[in-house]
């Protein structure tokens, strides 16, 4: 027996990444995975590779930087499975963009796909994780608590996942379990794509773990915040990130 069996789990961001490597491993253990994401093709293969292993899942395309988005998936899973039981915020988008450059626009984006989506989703499913006693990860990142991690609209929209995450718990126990991760430097196509090798190098050199993590890494927090060996923890931030300095 899986330790998801059963269960429904909407992973945002999962046709790459982190949000991938936590769809192959929460459909291994049992539950029916919602993938979501901007690329079809993508989204295809991990579908392809899920239902391969003998797992389960459904995806929606569905770009985030959209507010609609969160409508369409949640239509979409209801209509699928009927319910949600744990609800994963991964979908994130990077910039790089300093202060004097940063447009309203680029900005809007950020906290969409980083921040807003994600509240919204969340309104959508609270009835069911209620009923359910499910479980909310939202993942914010390292730059999420130090500014040497990440640029403005980045390293701001990060924060205030934190903010978020806490004042979710608050608001939605005792029913509800909300926790979150913020991640190192994992190895994933945004990050590779990012064009910040030094900041790489520099979270490398200077974590006693000296390397990068692995999106299977995140994945194995996300499962642990999803079942009840979190039982007793809510409102909490969890670092995965080779224990670099805050």
């Amino acid at each position: 027996m899986g330790r998801l069996d059963g269960k429904v789990a909407i992973i945002t961001g999962s046709t790459s990444g982190m949000g991938r490597d936590t769809a192959y491993l929460f459909a291994k253990e049992g539950a029916k995975v919602v993938v979501t994401g901007r690329n079809e093709a993508r989204a295809q293969a991990v579908i392809d590779k899920i239902k391969a292993d003998g797992g389960e899942a459904i995806y929606v395309i569905a770009d985030t930087s959209d507010r609609k988005a969160a409508q369409k998936i949640y239509d979409q899973t209801m209509k699928a499975y009927g319910t949600v039981d744990i609800l994963i915020n991964n979908a994130g988008q990077l910039s790089l963009t300093p202060v004097q450059k940063m447009t309203l626009e680029e900005w809007d984006a950020v906290f969409n796909v980083n921040l807003t989506t994600a509240l919204l989703l969340t309104q959508l499913c609270e009835p069911e994780l209620k009923k359910n006693k499910g479980h909310v990860v939202n993942i914010s990142s390292v730059a999420g608590t130090a500014a040497k991690w990440g640029p403005i609209a980045y390293c701001t929209s990060k924060f205030a996942m934190v903010g978020m995450t806490r004042a979710m718990a608050r608001e939605m126990g005792p029913d509800i379990h909300v926790n979150g991760i913020c991640p190192g430097a994992i190895r994933t196509a945004m990050l590779e794509g990012s064009g910040a090798d030094a900041t790489i190098e520099f979270m490398k050199a200077t974590a006693p773990l000296q390397r990068i993590g692995e999106g299977s890494e995140i994945a194995t927090a996300c499962l642990f915040f999803s079942t009840d060996d979190s039982s007793f923890i809510t409102g909490q931030l969890l670092r995965v990130d080779g224990g670099v300095d805050a």
